[in-house]
């Protein structure tokens, strides 16, 4: 059986980001039961040298939007970082989704052999479609969702596994 790399690529995505919009709704009820400026969570990260958990959900939306178009050969939609507010990244997770549902499965033909090209520091690393989305796009995707969620879940925020993974 093949698989397609629509199949291994747009539907984890969404629903990975669907589940990110739940924990972010989860962490506006925190702050408010617990009258905790919802700021104080967008600012927190796991450790000094970490990224807070804002970027964390921009690089999560970042790296799907991006892994999607690079498959099917466009640029990746540009979104300015300047989200201050839990229901702003709601928005950048929506537009995001938007986006990725936007691309017909039958554009991702190829896209297994496709080369993508990043620029990464001052070089350039070339790779095949399926090697970028299986070492590259999915590990930084769930490293940021995952982050994310980490970061929320050691402020206090009541998450469960079943809150990442989502429901079947």
């Amino acid at each position: 059986m093949t698989v397609s790399m629509h199949a291994i690529s747009v539907p984890i995505f969404i629903r990975t980001l669907g589940n990110l919009t739940a924990i972010l709704d989860k962490a506006a009820a925190h702050a408010q039961a617990k009258k905790i400026d919802p700021a104080v969570l967008l600012g927190s990260r796991l450790y000094p040298d970490m990224f807070a958990l804002t970027r964390q959900v921009q690089l999560a939306s970042d790296f799907a939007k991006g892994a999607v178009a690079r498959l099917v050969g466009q640029d990746p939609p540009k979104f300015d970082d300047d989200e201050t507010t839990l229901e702003q990244l709601q928005a950048r997770i929506a537009r995001t989704v938007d986006f990725v549902r936007s691309i017909d499965a039958g554009a991702f033909d190829g896209a297994e052999t496709r080369e993508i090209s990043l620029k990464v520091r001052d070089t350039v690393q070339k790779h095949a479609g399926l090697a970028y989305l299986i070492h590259i796009a999915l590990p930084n995707f769930f490293f940021h969702a995952t982050t994310a969620y980490d970061i929320l879940r050691h402020n206090g925020v009541e998450l469960g596994k079943r809150d990442f993974i989502g429901s079947a």
